[in-house]
């Protein structure tokens, strides 16, 4: 059964860091592309980062470049989101979600995703 879990959201304070993972059971991450996504209350979910099966190909939100780096650990199949410099409109619901093929910033286009993690950045 295929199982993705989210971990290390948590509050900050403006300016600092947090490192997201995403760990999976039941399948081999390195055959997908993954893509974290983040949605604010009453906003709709955007995709922040992606990287393709291969890692050759990432994408980076404009609002988040120069900030987060994503990356993937095939050693223990997960993938993390470094987050650094991090800004109160960075405060959202975090999700992995993973598909076969390309990578891609479309929600609908993903068949499996985590249950969440929340980042709040406030002082």
């Amino acid at each position: 059964q295929v199982h993705f879990v989210e971990s290390g959201g948590n509050l900050a304070q403006p300016g600092g860091s947090l490192r997201l993972s995403c760990a999976a059971s039941g399948f081999t991450l390195d055959e997908y592309a993954i893509t974290w996504f983040r949605q604010a209350p009453g906003k709709e979910r955007e995709g922040v980062s992606c990287i393709g099966s291969t890692s050759q190909n990432t994408f980076y939100a404009e609002s988040v470049k120069g900030r987060f780096t994503i990356s993937r650990n095939y050693a223990t199949n997960t993938v993390d989101l470094q987050m650094n410099s991090l800004k109160p409109e960075d405060t959202a619901v975090y999700y992995c979600a993973a598909k076969k093929g390309g990578i891609s910033r479309v929600p609908g286009a993903y068949d499996y995703w985590g249950q969440g993690t929340q980042v709040t950045v406030s002082s």
